[in-house]
């Protein structure tokens, strides 16, 4: 079987990462995955995302 490519981190990537780690939860996304957030938690870190997206 293949490798899998591992794909370049996108600027939301990054963004994504950056908000997680502000918040605190990155330790537990590089734990258990993004699939492990609650619903709270992954609308958090997509309204600050929307947030500084428009701000620009």
């Amino acid at each position: 079987m293949p490798k899998k490519k591992k794909k370049e981190p996108t600027a939301q990537d990054l963004l994504k990462v950056e908000i997680a780690k502000e918040l605190g939860l990155w330790e537990k996304i590089e734990n258990f995955g993004w699939g492990e957030l609650t619903a709270e938690e992954s609308g958090r870190i997509g309204g600050l995302m929307t947030r500084r997206l428009r701000k620009g």
